[in-house]
């Protein structure tokens, strides 16, 4: 029989991102399965736990980390970086295995998710980008596409280990218990008929593009509202959101942006919504709009070969603004039964179970004998 695993999964963030929700959910499914589990974060801003309840099996630490007034990107990374490392000690386990840039530099070696990949111009970004790359001595990726763009760029095969979903949370929320129909009515009564985004305004969600969009949308459909939902993240953003809010002026729209939504009131939101808008321009797998599929809501996605890859079938497709408007407007007026259901039945198909029953076994695949930790007391041959 074999033994049960001691396995870190680490973070740099409690807060709703995609990949903290990755993290969270895989840690569950880990757990469930019978292996000891600890989730590593930053409690950044004073945070003490996650933004959801997380399953008991799970143990979690949370490193303080509070603000600093004035404190610039690279040094927020930076101090991201030694915080973790100075509270980690990763000989206490197995399996060491890090979620993101910032988890992967405040550890030796490790398992790395890439979950996308970016392209940074700020010094200490570009070089814990690169560094957080290079080091860890085995790579997952979330979708095929991803793997082939760090083979490309760094002759590093990874294994794809695509991204579970929780999709019968947001299918119930589709469902017609009188409780998820007065939540879907709920948001329906403040908001009216609207395209859902959700991640926030930043560069890579494709903001900008889509408020263009909406403002197409909108001079033949002007009772349909754009709402945006999301927002957490390390950066700041704060010159790209004023360049949305003067060209929203300039277009003479104004979105809904309701910024973070509490995880209970999440799938009831993306329910109500008539179309999800998922424009961004980098991904590794796309799991908001999988969530849309799930509680039947027709997705409109950016062209890009990893959407391509996980979408094809399920989701209509747009290269740029004016394709944008006319798929969202397809979408809102020529209702597709057969393709709601098929994308309903793909995402029913990524499940945790199955994403941790494959990390189990690149994690055994890795340890070898079983009898000693990958990167920390042995380095695997």
């Amino acid at each position: 029989m074999r033994r049960h695993l001691s396995i870190a999964l680490l973070t740099y963030s409690t807060k709703p991102r995609g990949g903290v929700v990755h993290t969270l959910a895989l840690a569950e499914a880990l757990a469930a399965a019978g292996q000891r589990v600890t989730v590593w974060a930053l409690g950044r801003g004073g945070d003490t736990r996650f933004f959801r309840p997380v399953d008991p099996a799970v143990r979690q630490v949370i490193v303080p980390f509070p603000d600093v007034e004035g404190e610039d990107v690279g040094a927020r990374v930076l101090r991201s970086i030694r915080t973790l490392r100075s509270a980690f000690d990763p000989r206490a386990y197995d399996v060491v295995h890090a979620q993101d840039c910032i988890s992967a530099n405040a550890v030796d070696r490790c398992v790395r998710t890439v979950h996308h990949i970016d392209h940074f111009t700020t010094p200490e970004l570009a070089a814990c980008h690169e560094r957080a790359i290079r080091t860890p001595f085995a790579h997952v990726c979330v979708s095929q596409a991803v793997a082939d763009e760090l083979l490309r760029g760094w002759g590093i095969k990874a294994v794809v280990i695509p991204n579970g979903v929780d999709s019968a949370r947001f299918a119930a929320a589709a469902g017609p218990d009188p409780a998820a129909a007065r939540a879907r009515e709920r948001w329906r009564s403040a908001l009216g008929r609207f395209v859902l985004t959700v991640g926030g305004i930043e560069p890579r969600k494709g903001s900008l593009e889509l408020l263009e969009a909406y403002a197409l949308l909108r001079s033949a459909m002007p009772d349909v509202r754009l709402v945006i939902a999301g927002g957490e993240t390390l950066f700041d953003y704060r010159e790209y959101r004023a360049e949305w809010e003067s060209l929203a002026a300039r277009l003479g729209v104004e979105p809904v942006v309701l910024g973070p939504v509490a995880h209970d009131d999440l799938p009831s939101l993306v329910a109500a919504a008539s179309v999800f808008a998922f424009p961004s321009t980098k991904e590794g797998f796309g799991l908001a709009a999988m969530e849309a599929l799930a509680a039947g809501v027709p997705v409109v996605v950016r062209d890009l070969p990893v959407f391509r890859e996980v979408f094809a079938g399920v989701a209509r497709f747009a290269a740029d603004a004016h394709s944008f408007a006319a798929k969202m407007r397809d979408a809102l007026t020529a209702p597709d039964p057969r393709r709601r259901a098929a994308g309903r039945a793909l995402s029913a198909r990524y499940t945790w179970r199955k994403a941790a029953e494959e990390h189990l076994r690149l994690y055994r695949s890795l340890l070898g004998d079983g009898c000693s930790a990958p990167g920390t007391r042995r380095a695997p041959g």
